[in-house]
């Protein structure tokens, strides 16, 4: 049977059009979904961070173990890791890792610097507002609480901008098991009272 010429003719001129067509939607597959050579971000790492002790008085090593068991698990995707030392009173999360230190000596507040209060909701419904001191520099940003009994000081590694999000959910934890200082002796600027629901 001969073939039709008509027919090869429409085959060719599909074949023409769909080899570009399918070879755009292959190359566009592979941008968006990582190929031609792109590598996927090496995973988080999950061993021990080194962290040392303090020595705290008995009162202040009983708040700080209540508020590291109370610490969340993760804090904006970055799970929690072990420590090498003092797990009663440090954690750490991701990698480069966020450090929770509790029972840290207090930072000198000046009575024009900025301290920012940050409000999470616990699992109990209720506000819990705590008052963080930031100070940044080498490529970090400590903050440390200053309106409660017991200082606690998170570690932000990078730019100083945005580490705030990454401290505001460790105040549920320190707002629930860490009394307020006195009125007197809370940096201007922050309530002494946080909000309640």
């Amino acid at each position: 049977m001969a073939s039709d010429p008509v027919r090869r003719k429409a085959a060719r001129t599909a074949t023409i059009v769909a080899v570009p067509i399918a070879l755009a939607v292959l190359a566009v597959s592979a941008l968006a979904f990582g190929g031609f050579g792109s590598k996927a971000p090496p995973p988080e790492a999950t061993g021990p961070v080194a962290m040392t002790t303090r020595g705290l008085t008995d009162d202040t090593v009983q708040l700080c173990q209540l508020v590291i068991a109370n610490l969340p698990d993760s804090v904006a995707g970055h799970a929690r890791r072990p420590v090498t030392a003092g797990s009663e009173q440090n954690a750490a999360y991701g990698d480069p890792p966020i450090t929770v230190e509790c029972g840290t000596p207090p930072p000198t507040v000046g009575t024009t610097d900025e301290v920012f209060k940050f409000v999470s909701v616990g699992d109990d419904g209720k506000l819990y507002g705590v008052c963080w001191y930031p100070a940044a520099g080498d490529g970090r940003t400590v903050w440390t609480s200053v309106d409660r009994t017991v200082p606690v000081t998170v570690t932000v590694p990078g730019s100083p901008d945005g580490s705030g999000q990454l401290v505001a959910p460790f105040s549920v934890a320190v707002g629930e098991n860490i009394p307020l200082r006195d009125a007197g002796a809370i940096p201007t600027g922050c309530s002494q009272t946080p909000p309640t629901s």
